[in-house]
């Protein structure tokens, strides 16, 4: 049975950043599988007045790195076409309309229509209303709206968003991008709790001691200067990515490994994280913004000097903070959150902590009052990026005389050939969206859930004057992130600023 897809996408933003790097080469390697085949065409719309030629230029392109042959590049690239366009000229989406019926009839797509809006939030609103207004959406075939994150400023302004696009479309059609629910490594975590009974009959607060989450990145700002100031860390990255991550990590088995029942579990473990009172977010969350510093012989500038920042910026480029999960699984068990820009080293990952045996019956001080009677913590790590993989940290006896013990390793990564070769985020989620499948998507009680969650945070932050800067850009934070933990009598098992510190390479 043939896997094509028979589908119009019309990709708001056609000309951009994302559209570009992103979803073509994506599409390309869908059309390379099978997956699309002769009974798809890409509509491309943005204000730039482009020919036909010129975007097809533009997407053989962006697919170059895939090495087509030429003439697999020139198939590929002759089911696209770009119309010039404004999203708020009612006139613009009449023309759009007669361009999609002609394609749907040309390519015998039967109705089904796929649109992806790749541009800012604020147009989502109007693109959506004409959709229905100008009769774009078909009454035939499938209809769904893929949207860009960020979903909103904060509830409110996500829930008004919301109540506009579901006069058009509804939740099962909308599929709301989070691309970190497509890498590999976060589909991941189901398998290792739920294939693995070692771990799933741990997975609580009887055996475990606190997970972590980290969201590292080692570069700054870049060229989105005007936008991250006016997002910063805590919006950027905690309210979408950590914190569905945190809900794979909580949930509940669900009853079957479907989208409804995996959705309805999520929903369940973000209800279940405590929504803070203000002296809760002053003692549980920090927030850093990264000056001027060196790593390894290179220098960078501060956040305040980047290109499009206020020389004045209190935005937060680092947020460490620890959730509380009131339920019977998880009570007592924190969840350390972090993540911040111009880190040591780019890396996503997530450490689960093991509480220790009871009593160390291999300390050598048998007669002397028991100071600190613990072996290092069994680790669980999963790797998200740049690599991919898991270790789980054991202690074993040192080879030789008596019985010391040392921590031991058990690691498997993938192989560069393998990440390499593997479907990209953007890939997976697309082919979901066109199977209709929403379970590695945001629902919105999810999104409604997390934006309560961190509007409390930011609101408390804003009647706070910050003290920024406040960590050096190449080190891991702000020491108040270390504090967090230490408080609590834990430590962050990723230091990878260790390793520069005792070689010099950083103060």
């Amino acid at each position: 049975m043939s896997n094509e897809k028979k589908v119009l996408f019309t990709i708001f933003g056609g000309t951009g950043d994302l559209a570009q790097r992103k979803l073509y080469p994506s599409l390309f390697r869908l059309y390379k599988k099978g997956n699309l085949g002769e009974h798809f065409a890409v509509i491309g719309t943005a204000r730039r007045p482009w020919s036909d030629e010129h975007y097809r230029t533009v997407v053989k392109d962006t697919i170059r790195s895939l090495n087509p042959s030429d003439e697999e590049a020139e198939r590929f690239a002759s089911h696209f076409y770009y119309q010039s366009h404004d999203v708020n000229d009612s006139s613009h989406y009449q023309t759009l309309k007669e361009l999609a019926d002609r394609l749907d009839e040309q390519y015998q797509l039967e109705g089904n229509r796929v649109y992806y809006l790749a541009m800012a939030p604020q147009f989502f609103g109007t693109i959506v209303a004409h959709l229905k207004s100008q009769q774009i959406v078909t009454e035939t075939g499938f209809n769904r709206l893929i949207i860009e994150k960020p979903f909103g400023s904060d509830y409110q302004s996500a829930f008004e968003l919301n109540e506009k696009i579901r006069q058009v479309f509804p939740e099962e059609a909308i599929f709301r991008i989070d691309h970190y629910l497509g890498k590999e490594m976060i589909q991941n975590i189901s398998a290792i709790r739920f294939a693995n009974n070692v771990f799933e009959s741990q997975w609580n607060n009887r055996y475990i001691d606190n997970i972590q989450i980290t969201f590292g990145e080692s570069l700054g700002v870049e060229d989105r200067g005007g936008y991250y100031d006016h997002s910063g860390a805590l919006k950027d990255m905690v309210q979408n990515h950590i914190l569905q991550v945190l809900a794979l990590l909580a949930m509940e088995p669900p009853v079957a490994f479907s989208e409804k029942e995996i959705r309805s579990e999520k929903i369940k473990a973000l209800k279940a994280i405590r929504i803070f009172e203000k002296e809760e977010v002053l003692e549980n969350f920090v927030r850093g913004q990264y000056a001027a510093g060196d790593l390894d012989g290179q220098q960078f500038k501060g956040y305040r000097e980047e290109d499009k920042v206020d020389p004045a910026s209190t935005t937060e480029t680092f947020v460490a903070g620890k959730f509380i999960i009131d339920n019977f699984r998880w009570s007592g068990v924190p969840f350390y959150v972090r993540t911040g820009k111009r880190l040591t080293e780019k890396g996503t990952r997530i450490n689960v902590v093991f509480k220790q045996v009871p009593v160390n019956v291999f300390r050598t001080d048998i007669d002397e009052p028991c100071t600190d009677p613990t072996l290092p913590p069994n680790v669980l790590t999963i790797y998200i990026q740049p690599t991919e993989g898991f270790s789980f940290t054991l202690n074993g006896k040192e080879i030789g005389q008596g019985f010391s013990t040392g921590p031991i390793k058990l690691e498997y990564r993938h192989s560069a050939e393998m990440v390499e070769n593997s479907p990209e985020a953007y890939e997976k989620l697309l082919l979901d969206a066109l199977n209709g499948d929403g379970t590695n998507f945001s629902h919105w009680e999810e999104v409604a859930q997390s934006w309560h969650i961190v509007d409390v945070i930011r609101q408390v932050w804003d009647q706070e004057q910050p003290d920024f800067p406040n960590y050096k850009a190449g080190s891991m934070g702000p020491q108040a992130a270390f504090d967090l933990l230490e408080k609590d009598g834990f430590e962050w098992i990723w230091q990878p600023d260790h390793w520069y510190r005792e070689r010099g390479k950083l103060e």
